[in-house]
């Protein structure tokens, strides 16, 4: 890679690609990851310019940037009654930026600094310009009924949002999305792809100027309270824009009863009018209805909306629902220990803003935010949590006895039980089994040991979810937003999930943060978006005079599902399969790997708070010989998705068909070979290679189990890695410097080092490696072996650990490598690394994988399909491919 200083500009291959230096301006979670978007992509941010902390704590982006090294300017103002305060101004020019990045800005930055940069300012702006310019666009885009939704990157000028646009992203707005659903559905992880986007089209010389049309420009000030009055002489449709639209700031109100009252959480309500008792609304032609699902509101043309929540002037938000009973509620009585626990509360919320403090104090007391939110006074909060406590609420609380964990800087809570039809709850016979921490060998919980009873438990209530449950009349928008939820809540947890994931797989917590809970979120997002998008199609057919028929597919969800995971991705894996299955309308019961059930059990947890119906998730942890085997025996499992060993494969197979034909996927072992030329980039195929080998320890489906290396460059590619694997560092991968984990558990480090027995013995070379570590724990070294011949164990033979295996190849040999590389059973995954594109697309026309990275390796993303050839199994994982593998497909036929 050769750089020109002058002008930033990074050479690869023959590809140009600018960079530039950037000056981020602005704040926020969205800000933080345009920042960090910006670093990957390799711009190099000089200065960002945010706000100052608010009750001791940094913005977001502020946060990531100091953590970088990146210089950070917290300024209050940068102007004083439209002036530019020029002590700021100066302090922004001496970063010296090529553009300005406003990603979210609530500051009046001076034309001083917009200007200042060669290349401008871009913002963004969350409409489709020139409508709705303005700080609340995203609220009069419901508010006013747009059909569509977006945003637009545009050049900043001295008008307000009048510049000329860059680009624009558009997305559909459905009947009931509000500004949160807009928000975290499209307008927050494509604006930032955008962002991105747009910075290296100005790069490249390559980003329009597009002026803003005058025609269909419009401009709403941010609305105010005393503005937000409903007023109730419109139809249905009008007055849930306008309520969807205010929600949650400034709230759209109304009077009852003489006192103000505003209005959250609006749908339009079809169907019969529901049975409820009348309420007078100030203004209506109709009395509302009190319903047991909330407010039912008529428009004037007598459709129908919901209201679910109601907060009064002195702060009290209650459930729509509970309008009359609210005031006439008993008050309770507290106990001498439940006083005790008011004033421990009060002390607790006088400190702090959240209530992981109180839930961890009580156990049995299940809180969410939202419970100080709609009881804002302390005395009701009290009633409320001693009803929780005395179990006294309308709905079944979700309890969950955790084992808690001090590590990583952080108490981990983890379930440890199964979980079935929405509650934690022991094996049947209470048996349970001990999960271990790689690092040490110490037991981190006993977990419970799941029984064929317990799969009939589970199955049961998967059913029933399927066919009678509100799993199975919601609709597919409506899971999709459940997915999305439960990707959030993901998000929200991640460092807890990877801090688990690391101490019961052996991850590297920063590779665990990054892949196993980043790709697992992506993941779910990914799937959710995918929920109302699932079509059939119609059929032109042969038409039998006189008669004419319509012909069309539908594409039916299967039933109830099971999936069998591995252990070396424990909850990536999760994702890979259960996302696309319950964004197909399945439910699922789930089996984690025996050693590694942790992350899937707190996953269960996550679902439930995402607000999953009961029955369409359940975890099994136990035995693949026992719970696996008697999933695949289920009659009324119709899915089976496993990913393992092909010997366990093919016994999967066999049950399912000998049980009920249940249709399969099965993603299994390999020994992916990876090719290199001569004329490959050095540097990049030996950093690959190892990433390829030694990435996950090793414990990676798609490793490169084998290298062929051109003769010519052999000894150097081998002394460069020796010398790579020198400055690794083997050790807890909770310390952040750690290359180089522990293997997943003992009897597999076992396996790995009679496997490098077996190659010594058979004459490979043991250039490095093939001991345990000497420490605690079951470390290995990275190992490599050369002179490995076609006919050996280490050739043939799937190591799943930290083995390079390196053969040589005649100078020139293409169709001889590619024979030797083709010469297996499996054919998950392959690769090759040379500078000659004719050569890399025949060696991938020609290898039997069912994934061929070129120049690159590992590289796997949602939105591609995964899944291999032959004895490496069929169907596929992620993509849109992946739906189908939990879809059936229907044919009508109508005449008409």
């Amino acid at each position: 890679m050769v750089r020109k200083t002058q002008s930033q500009i990074f050479i690869t291959g023959t590809a140009y690609q600018r960079k530039l230096k950037l000056a981020l301006i602005g704040q926020s979670i969205f800000g933080q990851e345009v920042y960090r978007h910006l670093q990957k992509e390799g711009h190099r941010v000089v200065g960002v310019f945010t706000i100052p902390d608010v009750n001791g704590k940094a913005d977001p982006l502020a946060l990531a940037a100091e953590k970088d090294g990146t210089s950070v300017f917290k300024f209050p103002r940068w102007r004083v009654k439209g002036k530019p305060i020029w002590e700021v101004v100066e302090a922004y020019k001496s970063v010296g930026a090529d553009l300005n990045v406003l990603p979210f800005c609530t500051q009046f930055i001076p034309m001083d600094v917009i200007d200042s940069p060669k290349h401008g300012s871009i913002i963004y702006h969350p409409s489709i310009l020139p409508r709705h310019r303005g700080a609340s666009a995203i609220n009069w885009t419901l508010i006013q009924g747009d059909k569509k939704a977006g945003f637009t990157i545009f050049w900043a000028d001295d008008g307000l949002d009048t510049g000329p646009i860059l680009l624009q992203r558009e997305c559909d707005v459905g009947r009931n999305d509000t500004v949160d659903d807009l928000y975290n559905h499209f307008l927050f992880p494509e604006g930032i792809k955008a962002m991105v986007e747009a910075v290296q089209l100005i790069a490249d010389g390559k980003a329009p100027q597009i002026p803003q049309p005058e025609e269909g420009a419009t401009y709403e000030g941010i609305q105010k309270k005393e503005n937000a009055e409903i007023s109730w002489d419109k139809p249905a449709e009008a007055l849930h824009n306008w309520i969807r639209g205010h929600d949650k700031v400034p709230g759209a109100w109304t009077v009852i009863d003489g006192q103000m009252v505003t209005f959250y959480g609006s749908s339009l309500l079809d169907g019969p009018v529901p049975p409820g008792q009348p309420l007078a609304i100030k203004g209506t032609a109709k009395p509302g209805l009190i319903t047991k699902n909330g407010l039912v509101l008529f428009g004037n043309d007598g459709k129908m909306l919901l209201v679910r929540n109601l907060q009064f002037e002195d702060g009290k938000m209650i459930p729509a629902s509970k309008y009359f009973s609210s005031d006439e509620m008993s008050v309770l009585e507290l106990t001498e220990e439940e006083k005790k626990m008011a004033e421990d509360i009060k002390v607790i919320l006088n400190t702090s803003v959240m209530i992981e403090e109180i839930k961890q104090k009580y156990s049995g007391l299940q809180l969410q935010n939202e419970d100080v939110y709609m009881a804002t006074k302390f005395a009701d909060f009290i009633q409320m949590a001693v009803r929780k406590l005395r179990g006294e609420d309308e709905e079944e609380e979700l309890v969950i006895d955790y084992v808690s964990k001090n590590v990583n800087n952080m108490t981990v809570k983890m379930p440890y039980q199964c979980f079935i039809n929405g509650q934690f709850m022991d094996a049947e016979g209470g048996k349970t089994y001990d999960t271990i921490n790689p690092t040490d060998g110490s037991i981190i919980a006993k977990v419970s040991y799941a029984s064929v009873a317990d799969v009939d438990k589970a199955v049961a209530a998967a059913k029933d979810a399927f066919e009678n449950g509100e799993w199975a009349r919601m609709n597919a928008r409506e899971r999709g937003r459940l997915m999305y939820r439960l990707a959030d809540l993901m998000e929200e947890h991640q460092e807890e999930l990877a801090t688990i994931e690391a101490i019961d797989s052996g991850a590297v917590y920063t590779l665990a943060l990054k892949t196993h809970v980043g790709m697992s979120v992506q993941t779910f997002r990914y799937f959710a978006g995918w929920c109302d998008k699932i079509q059939g199609s119609t059929i032109p057919i042969s038409q039998a005079r006189p008669n004419h028929n319509l012909t069309f597919t539908k594409k039916e969800p299967i039933g109830v599902c099971a999936i069998v995971i591995p252990w070396n991705y424990p909850l990536m894996m999760l994702a890979w399969k259960s996302a696309a299955c319950l964004a197909a309308g399945n439910t699922l019961v789930l089996k984690p790997a025996q050693v590694t059930p942790l992350t899937a059990l707190k996953f269960a947890e996550l679902s439930a708070k995402a607000g999953f119906p009961k029955g369409v998730i359940n975890i099994l942890p136990g035995s693949g010989g026992l719970v696996g085997q008697h999933m695949s025996e289920h009659p009324d499992i119709r899915k089976l998705g496993f990913t393992g060993s092909t010997l366990i494969g093919k016994q999967i197979m066999k049950s399912c068909a000998v049980s009920n034909l249940k249709k399969v996927s099965l993603e299994l072992g390999g020994k992916s070979p990876l090719i290199i030329f001569e004329d490959c980039e050095l540097d990049k195929a030996v950093r690959m290679g190892m990433g390829a080998v030694y990435f996950n320890k090793g414990e990676n489906c798609i490793a490169a189990g084998r290298l062929f290396v051109e003769e010519s460059i052999h000894d150097e590619f081998v002394r460069r890695v020796v010398e790579e694997i020198k400055k690794m560092k083997i050790g807890d991968p909770l310390d952040r410097a750690t290359d180089h984990g522990p293997q997943n558990h003992k009897a597999h480090l076992e396996k790995l080092l009679e496997y490098c027995e077996i190659g010594v013995k058979e004459g490979a070379t043991l250039v490095y490696g093939g001991r345990q570590v000497c420490r605690p724990g079951f470390f290995m070294e990275p190992t490599v072996f050369t002179d490995v011949e076609d006919h050996m164990y280490l050739a043939k033979e799937e190591s799943f650990g930290p083995v390079m295996v390196i053969s040589k190849f005649k100078n020139g040999d293409v169709d001889g490598v590619l024979k030797r590389a083709n010469s297996t059973e499996y054919g998950l995954a392959s690769g090759v690394f040379t500078r000659d594109l004719s050569k890399a697309l025949y060696v991938s026309e020609n290898l039997e994988a069912g994934t061929v990275f070129i120049n690159t390796y590992n590289k796997t993303d949602v939105a591609a399909p995964f899944g291999g050839f032959k004895q490496s199994g069929f169907g596929k994982d992620l993509g849109e491919e992946a739906l189908h593998e939990y879809l059936r497909t229907k044919a009508v036929t109508v005449e008409y």
